[in-house]
C-alpha cells in the first residue's frame, strides 16, 4: 500500500502530450507512475515521464524574441528593434518607407507586415531600416494602445520565418521613394565632383546620426549652390527637422564644401498642402487674438481652414 500521492505535470504542445516531471512522495520501492495515452491506432500504451535532466531538450523548439524600443526626437515616432534583419542584404536602398496601404502592395518591394501595421488604428506610416522599424502614429493616438498591437504583429512576422520585405518585378508607382527606390546617396557615373563630395558627407557623417533617430535622408539634387534633401522616417514629421537641416546638415556641408550655399528640404505634395493650411490657420489665429475674439470663434476658424 502506497503512503503518498503522485502528481504528473503534462505539457501539451503541437498536439502532443509530453511529460515534464514527476513529483512523488511514495516509497522508494514504489514503481514510477504511468500514463495511458491514445495512439493513432486507437490503442492504449503506457507512457512514462522522462528524467528531469532530459526536460530542457524537450522545450528547445520553443522560440522567443526580444523587441527593444527606443524613443526618437519625434514624440509621435517610436523605434522598434526586433534583433532580426528587416531589409534584405542585397537591397539597394538603405531604407523603405510606407505612407499608405497601397504602397505596401505595389512593386518593387511590397511588405505584408507593413500592410498589417498601417491597418492599425493610429498608425500613419511605417519605416524600415536595416535592423529596425520606425512606427509613426497620429498625434491624437496614444502609445499605450498602439504599442501592444505593434509588438504582436512584429513578433508574429518574425516567428513566421517569411521575409518581411518581398522583391518582385516592376517599378515604383511614384518618385517619392514610397515603397521602394534606388539609394539616392549611391555613386553615379554622371555625378560631378561636388555632388560626389556631398553624397560622401551625407553617407558617412550625417546618415548614421539620422538613422540613430529612426529615420534616413534622401538626396534630391544640387542646383545653383543649393542642396535639396528629403528627410524620412521619424525625421519626416519631426518638429525639429528644420533645426536639423539648418544647424546640422547645412552647417556641415557649407563648412567642408565651399560650393554649397544652403540646404532646402523637399516636401511631397501632401506635406506642402499641410504646411500651407497650418500657415493659414496661424495667420487667422493671430488676427483673432489681436482683435480679442473668444475661444469659441477660434475653434470655428480651425474648422473653416480644414474644409
Amino acid at each position: 500500500m502506497r503512503s503518498g500521492k503522485n502528481s504528473l505535470l503534462i505539457h501539451r504542445r503541437f498536439g502532443q502530450v509530453r511529460a515534464l516531471g514527476t513529483i512523488s512522495s511514495s516509497l522508494s520501492r514504489t514503481a514510477p507512475p504511468t500514463l495511458c495515452v491514445p495512439t493513432s491506432r486507437d490503442k492504449r500504451r503506457p507512457f512514462s515521464s522522462p528524467p528531469l535532466h532530459l526536460q530542457p531538450k524537450l522545450l528547445a523548439g520553443i522560440r522567443t524574441i526580444f523587441i527593444q524600443t527606443e524613443s526618437t526626437p519625434n514624440v509621435d515616432a517610436l523605434k522598434f528593434l526586433p534583433n532580426h534583419p528587416i531589409l534584405p542584404s542585397d537591397l539597394s536602398p538603405k531604407f523603405l518607407e510606407y505612407l499608405s496601404p497601397r504602397s505596401t502592395l505595389v512593386p518593387p518591394h511590397p511588405s505584408p507586415l507593413a500592410s498589417r501595421l498601417l491597418n492599425l488604428d493610429g498608425v500613419s506610416s511605417v519605416f524600415y531600416g536595416s535592423d529596425f522599424i520606425t512606427i509613426t502614429k497620429s498625434p491624437d493616438s496614444n502609445w499605450a494602445h498602439v504599442k501592444p498591437e505593434v509588438f504582436s504583429l512584429i513578433t508574429e512576422a518574425v516567428n513566421s520565418g517569411e521575409p518581411i520585405v518581398r522583391t518582385i518585378g516592376g517599378r515604383p508607382t511614384n518618385s517619392s521613394g514610397e515603397g521602394g527606390f534606388q539609394d539616392s546617396l549611391a555613386y553615379r557615373d554622371d555625378d560631378t565632383e561636388t555632388v560626389s563630395l556631398i553624397k560622401e558627407l551625407l553617407e558617412t557623417r550625417i546618415r548614421p546620426s539620422i538613422q540613430e533617430d529612426g529615420g534616413d535622408i534622401e538626396f534630391r539634387g544640387f542646383v545653383d549652390g543649393t542642396v535639396f534633401l528629403k528627410l524620412r522616417g521619424a525625421c519626416r514629421t519631426c518638429n525639429s527637422s528644420t533645426v536639423t537641416l539648418k544647424n546640422g546638415i547645412e552647417s556641415m556641408l557649407m563648412h567642408y564644401i565651399e560650393e554649397v550655399q544652403g540646404v532646402v528640404q523637399v516636401l511631397d505634395q501632401e506635406e506642402e498642402i499641410a504646411v500651407k493650411e497650418f500657415a493659414r490657420f496661424e495667420e487667422k489665429l493671430k488676427e483673432l487674438r489681436g482683435s480679442g475674439v473668444g475661444a469659441s470663434s477660434i475653434g470655428q476658424v480651425k474648422a473653416d481652414t480644414s474644409e
